[in-house]
């Protein structure tokens, strides 16, 4: 082989890297742009945990909050609405997962494993219909808690399915009570 032959073997060489090396970083320029949309905006960043202040809602009533884009029932229960909640058997359910973001999950469906507190009397769950993604009324519905007029779900005092095409129970975020006044989402 002669200098003349490594010669253009190198240059080829280099040509070659050079031109994968060049093709390498435009690519990476074209898709990354595609990629770092997918990332959550600066709003919903900055409602990652929100507090909430639930000092005028009374028993029996409940206030609906955005978080996250999505809209969240706080609703502070009477003791009628726990007493016919505790009534219902768990094994009679749709769903006996009680979908609680603060619990393991397959935690069974019970009043106690829906709600935050100690006194079980706030219920604090994604006001968003599990079937098709509507939003249900409160105080309708067969059973006195939440009812979605698309499909006709029917949800009880606790946020379970009870009747409907909806295949799970609302689900409960994650959820504390830093004060009498307060409720934190997130």
């Amino acid at each position: 082989m002669s200098h003349t032959d490594d010669t253009q073997a190198t240059r080829r060489d280099f040509i070659y890297y050079a031109t994968a090396g060049a093709g390498a970083v435009v690519t990476g320029a074209a898709v990354w742009p595609l990629i770092n949309q997918m990332n959550p905006s600066a709003d919903v960043l900055a409602q990652a945990s929100i507090p909430v202040d639930v000092s005028g809602v009374a028993p029996g009533t409940q206030i609906t909050v955005l978080w996250q884009g999505k809209p969240v029932f706080i609703r502070l229960r009477s003791e009628e609405e726990i007493a016919a909640a505790d009534d219902v058997d768990v094994s009679s359910l749709p769903d006996p997962d009680a979908r609680n973001d603060n619990l393991e999950a397959g935690t069974p469906a019970t009043t106690e494993n829906r709600v935050i507190g100690e006194n079980g009397e706030w219920l604090v769950m994604m006001g968003v219909c599990t079937h098709l993604g509507c939003v249900p009324l409160d105080n309708a519905g067969d059973f006195g808690g939440w009812f979605c007029p698309c499909h006709g779900s029917h949800y009880d005092l606790a946020g379970r399915i009870r009747r409907g095409p909806a295949p799970e129970n609302l689900p409960v975020p994650v959820a504390t009570i830093l004060d009498e006044s307060t409720i934190q989402l997130g």
